[in-house]
């Protein structure tokens, strides 16, 4: 054994630390338990999509072969676990290199309460049948499961006032840090943040439980005179329970709520991602389609005033995204095998894309005047008639393709 390679070769040096170099994405183990025996059954492990924000941008953990970093969590209340395991450590082998401090990258996460022994961890569980979902109850659905049947799952409204929901939020946003890639906590000492928890009841030894399964957070901003702007903020829901429609229902449960409000302008989401965006799109369509404005024999006619402004009173749609509503419902309503009919919505829909390619014109107008001749060439050929041409067409085929994709969700009624 080598206890000490300060002065091997740079290259033999490189080979023996690679070995200790870990993937955190695959290192760290995260887990939400309802029984003893999750504990030891792999099958209810899941892992983050990201961990750059504790170990840097190639997320990668220094210092340990065999590393596994436990995140275990109580269904319910996200009681927390947290162990280090390794096969070997740097540090023990060569008196030199120090492995990185894993508990304290962690500590920077996950908030003070948690425990290191699995013991205490099974007691804590045992507690968790006492757990109650905070706040309002907005929503109750069921999704069928093959092998479980009827599963039912409450919508809650919540704030700070709730008793013990400060601590459990703390607890419930250390997900964002491992599956929203921008994530950041927020400051919960403003009181213009309204939370929406999605909850699974189930049963365990004959007592009705309760398992976090997602949640939302919402700001509502002040829009002059008397009016707010509730712009979503965060939103995820847990692995385990992707892919069955839960964010749907949550999404079109939280917009429901503020539609209800009259003070309410509209609705919006702060930088949201490609994935919200298609959600977004499912559950405003599907809301729309009810309106008189959206009526299949009127959506011929192109966008109209009449859509953005019933679209704006009723559901608190903003244009932009009443527009976008509009495009996937007119597709949906035109027969593209019809050459007259595709080339109608082709051009309707690409007059929309083109706006920006028209203020590019403006701008080369304007230098025209300003710039000296080398430097209007190059500006020229920035904005090549030819190459906006594609890049219009492009634009306009990959929205056709993620339209077709939220009508057939809307066929299924999966998201």
């Amino acid at each position: 054994m080598i206890n000490d390679f300060c002065d091997l070769g740079a290259a033999a040096v490189e080979k023996k630390l690679a070995e200790y170099k870990c993937d955190t994405n695959e290192a760290i183990c995260l887990k939400l338990v309802r029984f003893p025996e999750d504990l030891e059954d792999d099958s209810t492990t899941f892992h983050p999509e990201y961990s750059h924000q504790s170990f840097g941008d190639d997320e990668v953990a220094f210092g340990y072969k065999g590393l596994q970093i436990q995140l275990f969590y109580t269904a319910g209340n996200l009681s927390t676990l947290f162990k280090v395991k390794y096969s070997s450590k740097v540090n023990e082998k060569f008196d030199c290199v120090e492995a990185d401090d894993i508990e304290g990258k962690i500590r920077e996460i996950i908030p003070a309460g948690f425990t290191c022994n699995t013991d205490d961890f099974i007691s804590l569980l045992e507690k968790d049948a006492n757990f109650k979902p905070f706040g309002t109850l907005l929503h109750t659905y069921t999704v069928h499961n093959e092998e479980a049947g009827d599963l039912t799952y409450q919508i809650h409204k919540a704030d700070m006032t709730c008793p013990g929901f400060q601590e459990y939020h703390e607890r419930l946003q250390t997900f964002l840090m491992w599956f929203i890639e921008t994530a950041s906590f927020i400051d919960t000492d403003d009181d213009r943040w309204d939370f929406f928890l999605l909850f699974e009841k189930y049963n365990k030894d004959g007592e009705t439980l309760y398992a976090t399964v997602g949640y939302m957070t919402v700001y509502n901003y002040y829009v002059y005179p008397d009016k707010t702007r509730p712009r979503v903020s965060q939103m995820l829901i847990l692995p385990p329970f992707q892919g069955e429609g839960h964010g749907a229902q949550l999404l079109e449960a939280v917009h429901r709520f503020y539609c209800n409000l009259p003070k309410v302008q509209d609705i919006t989401a702060e930088d949201p991602s490609e994935s919200y965006v298609k959600l977004r799109d499912y559950v405003l369509v599907k809301l729309c389609q009810s309106l008189t404005s959206f009526a299949a024999d009127k959506l011929h006619l192109g966008f109209s005033a009449e859509m953005a402004a019933e679209a704006q009173e009723k559901l608190k749609i903003n244009k932009k995204h009443a527009r976008r509503v509009y495009e996937i419902l007119r597709l949906k309503a035109t027969d593209m095998s019809d050459e007259e009919k595709a080339k109608a919505y082709r051009l309707e829909v690409k007059k929309r894309l083109f706006g920006p390619y028209r203020k590019n014109q403006r701008e080369l107008t304007k230098m025209r005047k300003c710039l000296r001749p080398e430097e209007l060439v190059s500006h020229m050929g920035q904005m090549d008639t030819q190459v906006q041409h594609e890049e219009l067409e492009k634009s306009y085929q990959d929205l056709v393709a993620d339209y077709r994709r939220t009508i057939e969700r809307l066929a299924t009624q999966v998201v």
